[in-house]
């Protein structure tokens, strides 16, 4: 029987960032290894797995994802089995999720239930988004699922209780990078100069007026600056400034509209300020919008367990598994692991009791749906 704790453990020391998750992957295959049997085929997909478990009398197939990849972040946990990464960190639980996948993967295999099974262990979730290129490759749509589930660590519950909702459960949204271009030089000559500390610090001012006037006040919608580049010395005026933030709405069509508020702005400041501005919008992901059948069916079941069931509220967190349920019926959860930091933070320390809990909830999702 596989060692749950052990493998999250082995799996939190070794975080790697998107499509560059080699070590991840041979670790995952040589841990499938130890499990599969002949009803098991496994193919590979960049850095990434699909693990197929053929079903007794299958009707249809039924996936699972759990994404791989971890985030630039330097751990500060002081674990024993902290990251050997530098600069490299699992602050978002995939290590957890890997692992939930791997328990629920060795159940399905030893208690073989009618319908197939298909296990997506998925790279780049964080960046630059591995699940749709996923869904469009030859290797998906060889095993391509019937309806598909995920799970998601949330810090802030109590071990033992999941939480969902019909509907909306996680934001559209999409990475911002601008890039101001002007001319620098003598701090003592600013008007020989295109000042763009100046100009990205308006910038970013003005943006703040996107959301309080061009959406609806009963739609949601962030737009963060979190990062801002500019300059190498005090007596000098710098040429070149970088912001770097984040778009996240309720509606899809909303991101269109604060996307091309952005532009106007752009081209605006391009011409007030005398300057050249390069807009990136990076990774984008589309909303997790949930079936509502399966959620009610999801809690049904969940309610009948010993696991406490919670209903969620929306959030403005991002996830790639919402391109999956656009495209394939499905829902995703929240997995409480009573962690006292949050999600992306460097000294978020899940409690491992919740990878039982979070097995248990998968394998009976599975067959509740079977």
């Amino acid at each position: 029987m596989l060692n749950l704790q052990q493998i999250r453990r082995d799996l939190h020391r070794i975080p790697e960032l998107g499509f560059q998750e080699i070590k991840t992957q041979q670790y995952l295959l040589s841990t499938i290894d130890q499990i599969k049997t002949d009803r098991v085929s496994v193919q590979l997909w960049k850095t990434g797995i699909l693990v197929f478990v053929a079903g007794r009398e299958p009707e249809k197939t039924i996936g699972f994802r759990a994404d791989i990849d971890g985030l630039p972040i330097t751990e500060n946990t002081n674990l024993p089995f902290s990251s050997e990464h530098s600069g490299r960190m699992h602050a978002c639980g995939h290590d957890f999720h890997m692992t939930i996948a791997l328990g629920t993967l060795e159940q399905v295999i030893e208690q073989p239930i009618n319908d197939n099974c298909l296990f997506v262990f998925q790279p780049a979730e964080e960046g630059p988004g591995g699940a749709l290129p996923l869904l469009q490759s030859s290797e998906f749509n060889k095993w391509r699922p019937d309806l598909i589930f995920a799970l998601h660590v949330a810090p802030e519950l109590p071990v033992g209780t999941v939480s969902s909702k019909p509907g909306l459960l996680f934001a559209n949204t999409s990475e911002l990078f601008l890039d101001f271009i002007g001319k620098g030089g003598h701090a003592a000559y600013p008007h020989l100069t295109k000042d763009m500390t100046v100009a990205a610090s308006s910038f970013v001012v003005q943006m703040q007026q996107i959301v309080s006037r061009n959406i609806n006040p009963l739609e949601s919608a962030v737009v963060t600056i979190g990062k801002m580049e500019s300059g190498f010395v005090q007596n000098a005026i710098s040429e070149h400034a970088r912001l770097e933030g984040t778009i996240r709405t309720q509606h899809p069509q909303a991101i269109q509209t604060v996307k091309s508020q952005i532009e106007k702005i752009v081209h605006g400041f391009e011409i007030a300020y005398d300057c050249s501005i390069q807009v990136d919008y990076g990774a984008n992901y589309y909303q997790v919008y949930n079936e509502t059948a399966f959620v009610n069916q999801f809690k049904d079941m969940i309610k009948s367990s010993k696991i406490t069931y919670k209903d969620a509220a929306a959030a403005m967190t991002g996830e790639d598994f919402g391109y999956m349920l656009k495209d394939i019926p499905g829902f995703m959860f929240w997995l409480g692991v009573n962690a006292s930091f949050g999600l992306h933070h460097a000294q978020l320390n899940p409690d491992e009791a919740a990878l039982d809990v979070g097995v248990e909830a998968v394998i009976r999702t599975i067959q509740c749906f079977s």
